[in-house]
């Protein structure tokens, strides 16, 4: 199983870009392209509550069922970025 971005779970296979940005443009191998570009989180006052409102939206977006997307971001808390 591949790594997952820390941020919002997301698969980093399964990112367009294959991962975020850092600030001197390499690849980021923790983040994915839609929580982090230059080094920089996307949505940095974003509250874990808050990304995971988010992800449940665009999942439902691309098509999936709103219990699915529920269920796939209750690991969210536990990701590197919001593990204190």
């Amino acid at each position: 199983m591949g790594a997952n971005c820390q941020s919002c779970g997301m698969p980093l296979s399964k990112d367009s870009l294959g991962g975020g940005s850092e600030a001197d443009g390499s690849r980021s191998t923790t983040y994915c392209s839609l929580c982090y570009e230059k080094g920089e989180f996307l949505h940095p006052g974003f509250t874990v509550e808050e990304m995971q409102a988010l992800c449940v939206t665009e999942l439902k977006k691309k098509g999936m069922p709103a219990i699915m997307a529920w269920l796939f971001t209750r690991g969210i808390p536990k990701l590197g970025r919001w593990a204190t």
